[in-house]
């Protein structure tokens, strides 16, 4: 399916009822600026009016999961940090340190942090939540990634984050030292995309670095055919967090939650939920186009357009949340801007 096409199956899953799509297009119309003046704005404050089924949508609380997980491809050398970063990461978004940590403060939103299948055994620290499928998936350059029960048992932990507590916005994030090359593989095998062409320097791998990373990728996609189905390249290729991010987005957007889509590695994820029920796509927001080289095309290949772009390529959901100043001002808008009629200001 091309961009265009999957836009189409998009519009034709926000679709709604022609007396809502009447109200909504006159709430928006009707407010003191000339029509469309707002752009994207506009069109955001539809998307989210039309997820809550409200012309005075809300976007006032946020949660952002993060989920962590290792990747036995790392065994390959495709990542310029060692997989115990991983680990000291997990402890850092505890502590409160991490970019992610600032960002969240900065625009009061809540923070999950999830031990999906670190390395290393259990993660015993305060405040972390466990759901361990693994000790890191197996080596996807040489096999499956993971089993058909690990598949299950992530989706299926996702699904229960997706929809956890009350925030009106879901946010998701990923810390897995080489998830930039099971986010490659996975988005390419779904998309039809080659996965050495979309993946980029991940944590910063010099030019031998991200040559080998290819090759290693190209390895670990000769094992399969140029497609697959999102739940087989998840098995295949995919992370344990991966998996768990569209299994959360598609839970989230079942429940009628907005979801903020941040980097390359969350797109992957995008990718498969919109493969496995393309009525996720009504509550999908593409926050940022992400430094890392395949972003682009994985953007285009879907048919979405970012909000921001900022030469961001960190992921833990850092891009999602600073574009939730937008989304709560798409929705304020919709909500509380006068009309023409209720300021007295003329149209013509």
């Amino acid at each position: 399916m091309t961009g265009t096409e999957r836009a189409a199956v998009a519009t034709e899953a926000e679709a709604g009822d022609p007396a809502f799509e009447a109200a909504l297009k006159a709430a928006i119309d009707g407010k003191t600026k000339p029509p469309g003046s707002l752009g994207r704005i506009e069109a955001l404050a539809a998307q989210i009016a039309r997820l809550q089924r409200t012309l005075a949508p809300r976007a006032d609380t946020c949660r952002l999961t993060i989920f962590a997980a290792d990747h036995g491809i790392a065994a390959e050398g495709v990542s310029a940090f060692p997989q115990a970063v991983t680990r000291q990461m997990v402890l850092n978004f505890l502590g409160g340190g991490a970019a992610a940590n600032v960002f969240a403060r900065a625009v009061g939103a809540e923070i999950t942090v999830v031990d999906a299948g670190v390395a290393g055994g259990p993660v015993a620290a305060a405040g972390l939540v466990a759901a361990r499928i693994g000790d890191g998936t197996a080596n996807s350059a040489a096999g499956p990634a993971m089993t058909e029960d690990q598949l299950a048992a992530a989706m299926g932990a996702g699904r229960g984050f997706g929809t956890a507590g009350a925030a009106q916005v879901m946010a998701f994030g990923e810390m897995g030292i080489a998830n930039t090359a099971a986010a490659a593989l996975v988005a390419g095998k779904v998309l039809g995309l080659a996965p050495a062409a979309i993946a980029g320097r991940g944590t910063g791998l010099d030019e031998a670095g991200l040559a080998h990373k290819r090759a290693v990728l190209d390895r670990a996609a000769a094992r399969t055919g140029p497609r697959l189905p999102a739940q087989a390249a998840l098995r295949e290729y995919g992370g344990f967090e991966i998996a768990m991010m569209a299994g959360a987005m598609l839970a989230a957007a079942e429940a009628g939650r907005l979801v903020l889509v941040d980097g390359f590695i969350a797109t992957a994820a995008a990718a498969c939920a919109l493969d496995i029920d393309p009525r996720t796509r009504r509550a999908l927001v593409f926050c940022h186009l992400s430094d890392e080289a395949g972003h682009g095309a994985v953007l285009a290949a879907l048919g979405a357009e970012p909000l921001l772009s900022l030469g961001l390529r960190l992921g833990e959901g850092t891009g999602a949340l600073l574009a939730l100043p937008l989304v709560r001002a798409a929705a304020a808008m919709l909500r509380e801007m006068a009309s023409f009629e209720s300021a007295g200001v003329s149209r013509r």
